[in-house]
């Protein structure tokens, strides 16, 4: 029987027990692909990581939801830099290997930052009235242009005109389904802005129920992806708070340089470790 430990650490945290959790396998060499999926299942966090050696990066990461593997998340990114630091004595920046290519990270203290991948973007199928539906609001509800887009993790993201309207949205899963897949995965990452502060929500369906994350640092990527796509000035620099309704804060940053880079923030609270005896 051999003992593989983790540590469980909260990201986008403001206090111990707010953010988004996170499990983070430190040694995954000899643990194969569908060991660690029954793991993420075990644990039933919305991601688990399991870290690895890499030769083009400080550690070689692979992400798993309960049911299937990801190549790139926000939080997971962030929350696995933040164990890796402390195991590997790697400093304040380093490098994730992950299937969407080599990720860098810094910090300040506790304080992690991601550099995201270049963002892709493409106009939904459904036209505005029907995403507007799907999410349970009025056409005029809608902020903006909704698109797909892509910093590592395609998603849909769909601007709304309040705080308010943010709150109203009340997706079905079969309307997520129909209106708001990719073919691989069905979500919606819906925002509205107000001077410097965004409100999100995240949402997507599971077991025939829609399921809310409550901090979601690839959405928070592409809303720069968005930002950049739909031509707004630049720099930017964004607080967005996300999980309000599921009564989990976050709190993300969002900047987009002058130079068209997108980087997300985020605080990682470190709760417990732990092994697993297999």
């Amino acid at each position: 029987m051999s003992a593989y430990p983790f540590r469980i650490v909260n990201v986008f945290a403001e206090s111990p027990l707010a953010g988004n959790p996170l499990c983070v396998f430190e040694d995954a060499r000899d643990l194969d692909g569908a060991t660690m999926q029954a793991l993420a299942l075990q644990f039933n966090l919305s991601e688990t990581t399991f870290v690895l050696p890499s030769s083009r990066a400080t550690a070689h990461v692979r992400i798993f939801t309960p049911t299937f593997e990801m190549p790139f998340a926000g939080h997971p990114t962030l929350g696995t830099a933040h164990v890796v630091r402390d195991l590997a004595g790697a400093g304040d920046a380093l490098t994730l290997e992950m299937k969407a290519g080599v990720i860098p990270v810094a910090a300040e203290g506790d304080v992690w930052t991601l550099s995201a991948n270049p963002p892709r973007h493409r106009a939904p199928a459904a036209s505005p009235a029907e995403l507007a539906a799907m999410l349970g609001l009025e056409a005029a509800d809608l902020g903006g242009a909704p698109l797909w887009v892509d910093t590592g993790s395609e998603q849909l993201v769909v601007p709304l005109a309040t705080f308010a309207a943010v709150r109203r949205a009340a997706p079905t899963a079969e309307s997520l389904q129909r209106h708001g897949s990719n073919g691989q995965r069905a979500m919606a990452y819906v925002f509205a802005r107000d001077g410097d502060r965004v409100l999100a929500r995240f949402f997507f369906p599971k077991h025939g129920s829609v399921i809310e994350d409550p901090g979601t640092g690839s959405a928070c990527a592409n809303l720069g992806g968005w930002l950049l796509a739909t031509g707004a000035a630049l720099p930017q620099q964004v607080v967005v708070d996300q999980g309000e309704a599921i009564g989990r804060p976050c709190r993300l940053g969002l900047t987009v340089t002058a130079d068209r880079r997108i980087r997300v923030s985020g605080r990682v609270i470190e709760i417990a470790r732990g092994a697993v005896q297999l």
